[in-house]
């Protein structure tokens, strides 16, 4: 057996055990009267907020069908309940009732509970190790089942200019991940599309650029450069975006390189980008290129009420 294989098999005999031992064989999980697929529904409608149910389709991996249906069970019971949209009444979004957050400070506990239990049995080093490995298969693994690619630093290359399909697909990654995310709506996604159509036309000003992340000939991440935008001579980073399966890859690091390299040879005076409070990791990328917050407040530019951000870049920076 070849070390591939090894490994393969090791993951295989592991996964199962985990099944075993965290209860999935069960018609019940985590000391509830529930269903795994139920308790999942619950735990991604705490993390989120307010979902849709095409949103849990997408995240659980199950028919559309049978999530209607638990979904009716969970109303009926009295854990979820509906919650008209912001953004368009006819459509509704899924919240924890009173009784569904109890049950899920209940799942917490007792998965909480079981967690610290094992980690007890292994060193620091150990769970570390664990910790991080859990995290990227469960990411291949998302990535698999959705059909996009494992990125790597060395398999994505990153191009500048328009491209055909550009601004469809930047718009569709932001629309995409924002929704599930934050849960912006059409308004942002539209005024993405609006943005970069306009902006595309301005590529022949010398000021004026964009980095497209490529993978396998598949548009995976942006940004842009608009030079004119803000018309004082400073810069307006724009579109900074990775597709889900690229997060961690590097490639939000190269897309940033590529752009703060072409601020310093068009002599910009400063960069400015605008962004939001809930955007943790970006706001540590952003930092690492020198950009220093300017100013926060409550605004609501996306067509949801947030904490929104003005970051700056000087040249001295």
């Amino acid at each position: 057996m070849n070390s591939q294989m090894q490994i393969v098999e090791a993951i295989r005999v592991a996964s199962r055990q985990m099944v075993r031992e965290l209860g999935f064989m069960n018609n019940t999980l985590a000391a509830t009267d529930y269903s795994p697929s139920v308790v999942h529904t619950l735990l991604e409608v705490q993390k989120h907020g307010l979902m849709t149910a095409a949103q849990l389709v997408q995240i659980l991996g199950l028919e559309k069908s049978s999530v209607s249906r638990m979904l009716a069970k969970l109303i009926s019971a009295g854990e979820l309940e509906e919650v008209p949209s912001v953004d368009d009444a006819r459509f509704k979004h899924l919240g924890l009732t009173a009784k569904g957050r109890a049950t899920v400070e209940r799942i917490n506990h007792y998965s909480n509970e079981r967690v610290i239990a094992a980690l007890n049995k292994m060193n620091a080093h150990q769970q570390q190790t664990v910790s991080e490995g859990l995290k990227h298969y469960a990411s291949a693994l998302e990535a698999c089942r959705e059909g996009s690619d494992n990125a790597t630093p060395e398999s994505v290359e990153i191009i500048s200019g328009y491209r055909p399909g550009m601004i469809g697909r930047i718009a569709e990654m932001h629309g995409c991940f924002y929704a599930r995310e934050h849960h912006f709506g059409s308004f942002f996604e539209a005024k993405v599309a609006a943005g970069l159509a306009d902006f595309s036309a301005r590529l022949d000003k010398p000021c004026n650029q964009i980095w497209l992340a490529m993978l396998n000939g598949r548009i995976v991440g942006s940004v842009a450069i608009d030079g004119e935008d803000l018309g004082n001579g400073e810069a307006h980073l724009r579109w900074f975006i990775l597709d889900d399966g690229c997060r961690g890859s590097g490639a939000g690091r190269k897309l940033l390189a590529e752009a703060m390299a072409f601020c310093d040879q068009q002599d910009f005076s400063a960069v400015q980008l605008w962004t939001f409070n809930k955007l943790t990791a970006a706001r540590r990328l952003y930092e690492s290129f020198g950009f220093q917050l300017a100013k926060e407040w409550q605004g609501n530019q996306w067509g949801s009420s947030i904490m929104e951000q003005q970051f700056t870049r000087t040249v001295s920076a």
